[in-house]
């Protein structure tokens, strides 16, 4: 329907008919949705609606629908995304996707619980308890563990309780950049402690570990280099001969696996690593292992112990929802990540066939493209994992991102590709949907050959 402006000419009677805010918040449909959403979306839809009518984009009777219709399902502006990308752990999407038992104790730990409250005797507990004891489990060759916010903040509180206006050892090659310009050494620095630069870019030796070590020696610091790969003329120190120096030994593994990954031979792991006698670790808890973003720290009892008691541990404490979905993960079934690495090509290639065949039936130009999967989040670089995807017109991509829900793909040689290695397995219908949604905008007759 193409309608005009208001314009002075047609007088006030015409906006009169433009329905008041009260009398669109009043109707059942606005009136329910303020409880879902707010009183403030809700509001903000209705003069969004109203504006309309007044540009002549809809009729006055029109606003009401408008404004339902421009309401977010939720009371928050986050969407819901199906990752096609082929990259398991996306940044951009929120990393790691939460296993069905980690969203489920999300409910939970919503309301009040006792998150810090022992209820047999009905005295104040040790905060975050079963989460702890999980990890605990998790890893024995931790002597003691600790979670916090993100893993920078773990790298911070070591920094901060053990080398404060002391000395840090690390490996020039180990001085990494990760997302978005964020530079280890100053996240170090800003702690009060002081870097010792060790070896070269490309080649660190144990000795240039020990000429280093002095009095004011805190740690040695191992970072591993986990969003980029140095080949060549290299070589660096492990951390079995690190650990016969004397100072205590702290790794940085990044990717948050626990125990070693036959898909993954070069990912280090905090059991093997604390076994080979790093005094402490480090680790995301939404990367590999597949839970909410946190920073693991485990290792010796004494040193764990001084960073859960320094002061700005309490400034990096993760809340209830964190312990509550990292509990789940370590206890609750495989999550999607783990799901994801080690699905077959053969069940990939055979979800991708059936959403071909479906969508070719129905017209759509689209065909089973053999790809490599990655693993992402800074984890396993260089890895690529055999996988399959729906290969279909790059003019699709957009139109993807921009369902309900969005589906977001890649476009690789001219075609747009939904890796289906990333999608979990009883979200291809919703694909499939999106797919001819946006085949069908294509072509309003609804012919999309």
């Amino acid at each position: 329907m193409t309608t005009k402006a208001l314009s002075p000419s047609d007088g006030d009677d015409a906006r009169r008919r433009i329905p008041a805010t009260d009398t669109l918040l009043a109707l059942p449909e606005l009136a329910s949705a303020t409880g879902r959403v707010g009183r403030q979306r809700v509001k903000q839809a209705i003069v969004a609606a109203q504006q309309r009518a007044r540009r002549g984009e809809i009729l006055p009777g029109e606003v009401a629908a408008a404004a339902i219709a421009g309401l977010t399902r939720h009371a928050t502006s986050l969407r819901h995304v199906i990752n096609a990308t082929g990259v398991i752990v996306h940044t951009n999407l929120g990393r790691a996707p939460l296993s069905a038992a980690a969203t489920e104790a999300l409910a939970v730990a919503a309301g009040a619980t006792d998150v810090e409250f022992d209820l047999s005797t009905g005295e104040r507990a040790r905060r975050g308890r079963a989460a702890m004891q999980a990890l605990a489990a998790a890893v024995p060759a931790a002597q003691a563990v600790h979670v916090v916010n993100n893993n920078a903040a773990a790298l911070l509180l070591c920094g901060l309780a053990l080398a404060r206006e002391g000395e840090i050892i690390i490996s020039r090659g180990e001085l990494v950049e990760i997302g978005d310009g964020f530079r280890i050494p100053d996240l170090l620095a800003s702690t009060g402690a002081q870097l010792r630069e060790v070896g070269t870019t490309n080649r660190c030796s144990i000795r240039d570990y020990r000429d280093a070590i002095g009095p004011r020696t805190a740690f040695i610091l191992k970072v591993h280099p986990s969003n980029f790969i140095i080949s060549g003329f290299t070589s660096s120190v492990e951390v079995p001969e690190l650990a016969k120096l004397g100072p205590p030994v702290v790794v940085d593994i990044g990717s948050g696996l626990l125990a070693p990954h036959p898909l993954l031979p070069g990912e280090p792991d905090a059991s093997t690593v604390l076994t080979q006698g790093a005094s402490l670790v480090t680790a995301s808890g939404d990367k590999l292992l597949g839970g909410p973003q946190a920073g693991l720290l485990l290792g010796r009892s004494d040193l764990i112990e001084l960073l859960r008691r320094y002061p700005a541990a309490r400034a990096l404490r993760v809340d209830k929802l964190t312990l509550a979905a990292l509990e789940a993960t370590l206890t609750g079934p495989p999550n999607p990540v783990g799901e994801a690495l080690i699905a077959t090509f053969e069940s990939v290639l055979a979800r991708v066939d059936s959403v071909t065949k479906r969508l070719s039936s129905k017209g759509i130009d689209a065909v089973t493209a053999p790809t490599a999967a990655a693993v992402g989040g800074g984890a396993a670089p260089g890895v690529q994992i055999h996988s399959a995807a729906v290969s279909l017109p790059a003019f699709l991509a957009g139109r993807l991102r921009a369902g309900d829900p969005p589906v977001v793909g890649r476009v690789e040689n001219g075609r747009c590709l939904l890796d289906l290695r990333t999608v979990e397995p009883h979200e291809d219908d919703a694909v499939l949907a999106a797919v001819l949604r946006a085949g069908a905008a294509a072509d309003p007759s609804g012919s999309t050959g």
